[in-house]
């Protein structure tokens, strides 16, 4: 995978899309920046589920209907399998935090798999992996 690639997560998406969120601002320049320069995203589909499902909670319908035409035909979005599934979850029991999700799990384990550094994303857990925000 490109080692320019950003792995997309829920909270930067999330403040991408909230015009009242504190970080909408900076995400949203940041978003725009990436995109003017054409820079390959990915996520999962973990990460995209647990997006429509907070995204149609909060904003309803429509809003589900702007991320999936907008937003999501910019990202390649990779399918987590039942051995990266399993090895995420082992993570996640390890980690026994009530604060750390089987998603952000997956997508550690995904992002280390594909070799990727950088992910678009407000939560300090990714820091702590070592990832760079």
């Amino acid at each position: 995978m490109n080692p320019q690639t950003i792995f997309l997560d829920i909270s930067g998406i999330l403040a991408v899309l909230d015009a009242d969120a504190d970080e909408f601002p900076a995400a949203r320049e940041t978003w725009t920046s990436w995109v003017l320069q054409a820079t390959p995203f990915v996520t999962s589909n973990y990460v995209v589920v647990e997006t429509l499902a907070v995204i149609q909670r909060r904003y309803g319908m429509t809003a589900v209907r702007a991320l999936h035409d907008e937003l999501l035909p910019l990202v390649y979005i990779t399918w987590i399998d039942e051995t990266l599934h399993e090895q995420a979850f082992q993570q996640f029991l390890v980690a026994n935090r009530r604060q750390l999700s089987l998603v952000d799990c997956t997508s550690f384990t995904l992002m280390r798999a594909l070799g990727l550094r950088s992910v678009f994303t407000f939560d300090p857990h990714f820091a702590e992996q070592g990832f760079t925000c």
